[in-house]
């Protein structure tokens, strides 16, 4: 262990008070100019941290298994398979596990909760949120952002226990070409998974967001709920469709974005320490198709429970929501059959000759009208192969 630490010092890493450093990783795997405060853990083969890092600066970090690009900030916390691209910044007290990518810029303060949760650029989360399962994009630049505003949760578990939850703020269609007025999301608040919210909304403070939002440029403020004492027999669900529908629709959007990276920001042309962030982020994006696909099954499976308990309580059979629930358990195994076999078309080849050799970001900014509307295309085409698959049940 010495040894390592030495050789970090040798390579140019900054480690302060070298005594309380636990580092299990090979020299190779850490970039010079990283700087490593007091009490960093940093374990695991697939860990790489690249240069102009800064680890430990408020509280001690646990890294394991973690991809970070150049100038990544993790002030403190605890960090488990997750991929950060340049420049993103943790405030302490961080607990990010598996499944979670953050991209260029993305940000978080104090006391942030992440798992299953990929950010796009820029996107800001405030302190104390927890924000698992959910997908968030929109805004411009670090000056035009979306943000999740401080105190929100993201309910992402039923009282069913399931979590067939996944939310889509903003899409991958529109939100990687860094173009979508940003969506802001009002602290003190929260919202109740599986929700889909369009670019340019504003979900007031202290609210709870149960509904999708398919407008633009409004300000929501949403009702609040009476009190009330129903019957609610746990595993007897009610109408499903939409909750497939959005799962499925969720599944395209992780599919088209593990199309763009494979097929347009890998061709960019990427130093080792971003390198290992694509390969990181390839990994992660396949973790939350495993989950995703892996949850929605767990509510096909559900569904004769489900019945059963219906017809326990005397609820007609052939109504339209319990009818749903038996085609889509009896649909099933052809959903799983389409996940496992599902190759995305190919992207449009000028867009991948235009991102070749170049720095994402500011390409993407060079991207004309047309490219962006072929590209678009592409992707909504991804999303609807999964959307479509409702129409077998």
């Amino acid at each position: 262990m010495n040894q390592i630490i030495n050789d970090l010092i040798d390579k140019g890493v900054t480690i302060y008070a070298p005594a309380s450093q636990w580092i299990n990783v090979k020299a190779s795997q850490i970039a010079p100019n990283t700087v490593l405060y007091p009490g960093s853990r940093i374990t695991g083969k697939d860990t790489s941290i690249g240069p102009g890092c800064i680890i430990g600066q408020e509280a001690p970090v646990t890294i394991d298994n973690c991809q970070l690009g150049h100038g990544v900030r993790l002030k403190g916390g605890y960090f488990n398979g997750a991929t950060f691209l340049d420049g993103v910044s943790f405030g302490s007290s961080a607990h990010v596990r598996p499944g979670t990518l953050l991209e260029e810029q993305a940000n978080a303060a104090h006391c942030v909760g992440l798992k299953q949760t990929i950010l796009l650029p820029f996107v800001t989360l405030g302190s104390l949120i927890n924000f698992c399962d959910c997908l968030m994009s929109g805004g411009t630049s670090r000056k035009n952002h979306s943000e999740v505003g401080s105190s929100y949760i993201h309910f992402n578990f039923t009282p069913h226990q399931d979590k067939a939850t996944p939310s889509l703020f903003g899409c991958v269609s529109k939100g990687v070409f860094l173009n979508q007025k940003p969506i802001f999301l009002g602290g003190q608040g929260g919202c109740v998974g599986p929700v889909q919210v369009e670019y340019g909304n504003i979900i007031a403070a202290g609210a709870i967001l149960r509904n999708d939002i398919k407008d633009i440029d409004k300000l929501l403020i949403p009702k609040t709920l009476s009190e009330a004492k129903l019957n609610y027999p746990i595993g007897a669900y009610s109408c499903i469709k939409r909750i497939v529908k959005h799962n499925l629709e969720y599944i395209g959007n992780i599919y088209a974005l593990l199309a763009w990276y494979q097929q347009i920001r890998q061709v960019c042309q990427w130093d080792q320490w971003q390198q290992a962030c694509m390969q990181g982020a390839n990994t992660r994006l396949n973790e939350v198709l495993t989950e995703r696909i892996n949850r929605l099954e767990k509510l096909a499976l559900a569904m004769p429970n489900s019945i059963a308990k219906h017809r326990a309580m005397g609820k007609d059979i052939t109504s339209k929501s319990i009818d749903f629930q038996q085609k889509f358990h009896d649909a099933w195994s052809e959903f799983k059959s389409f996940f496992a076999s599902y190759t995305p078309p190919n992207a449009p080849s000028e867009i991948c000759s235009k991102m070749y050799n170049t720095k994402y970001l500011s390409n993407l900014k060079t991207l004309d009208k047309d490219d962006i509307n072929s590209a678009k295309t592409w992707l909504d085409t991804i999303v609807t192969d999964c959307k479509n698959l409702v129409e077998k049940v």
